[in-house]
């Protein structure tokens, strides 16, 4: 991976070759620094480009640093350890089960059994993909039940709602009226989840952000804003980072 160098700081990053690019792009999120560039590009102009950007980089991946260090961290998926879910967090209760398979449930927090037979020291990467499994399961029934009433506001309904692993947005709309929704709003409280999907909705009407955009959205959910504004600061900050310890 090759290193963008600015002052004292080496910020690494992935630089892609995309036959469909016109013009570079480069994103930056907590995980990684991407540069997607078209498939001609030569290592000059390459250079060129991060050149120009390189304090625009280091000023983001900076602010992604420290808003990473704010998101919660877990260092053992055992009975204690706690969670976002929602926007709270939520306490696991982990015991063992005779089943083939695990058993999660969810009452003022998660209640998890994990077949004995797994060994201790694969025990947490099975439980948190598990759980990751049921968080996505819980979000699409969460907006199936949140998209009815909207869509009966709205008057019409997209034609797909997906819950997606997508690294840099909240949720997008096509011009195939599907919706798509990142699996990560699951750890939002609910009306923010709400407002996301009324937000991608709203696209259905309104396909740019101008005051008839924001007017659909008010119709859809008349108190919007603060919802907005909360997702708006906390996006990277939906999850949890886990802390590697040795077992």
């Amino acid at each position: 991976m090759p290193d963008l160098v600015v002052g004292n700081a080496v910020i690494p990053y992935t630089l892609r070759r995309s036959p469909t690019a016109r013009k570079a792009r480069i994103t930056v999120t907590p995980d990684q620094v991407e540069v997607v560039v078209p498939a001609a590009a030569n290592d000059d102009q390459i250079a060129r480009i991060l050149a120009k950007k390189r304090a625009w980089i280091f000023e983001h991946h900076q602010r992604m640093a420290e808003r990473l260090a704010g998101m919660h961290t877990i260092r053992r998926f055992t009975t204690g350890a706690k969670i976002p879910y929602r926007g709270r967090l939520a306490r696991l209760t982990v015991g063992t089960t005779a089943e083939r398979l695990v058993s999660i449930s969810y009452r003022s927090g998660f209640t998890i059994d994990c077949p004995h037979q797994i060994p201790e020291e694969g025990r947490d990467a099975v439980i948190e993909s598990e759980l990751r499994l049921w968080m996505k399961t819980r979000l699409r029934h969460d907006v199936q039940a949140l998209a009815r009433p909207l869509a009966a506001r709205l008057g019409t309904k997209p034609r797909d709602i997906r819950v997606k692993d997508q690294r840099t947005m909240w949720g997008s709309c096509g011009q195939d009226r599907v919706v798509n929704l990142n699996w990560r709003l699951v750890f939002a409280p609910r009306q923010v989840l709400e407002y996301a999907l009324a937000h991608e909705m709203a696209h259905l009407r309104e396909r740019h952000h101008g005051a008839a955009f924001w007017s659909v959205v008010r119709s859809l959910m008349p108190d919007y804003e603060p919802h907005k504004a909360w997702l708006e600061a906390n996006e990277h900050l939906l999850g949890y980072r886990v802390i590697p310890v040795e077992i």
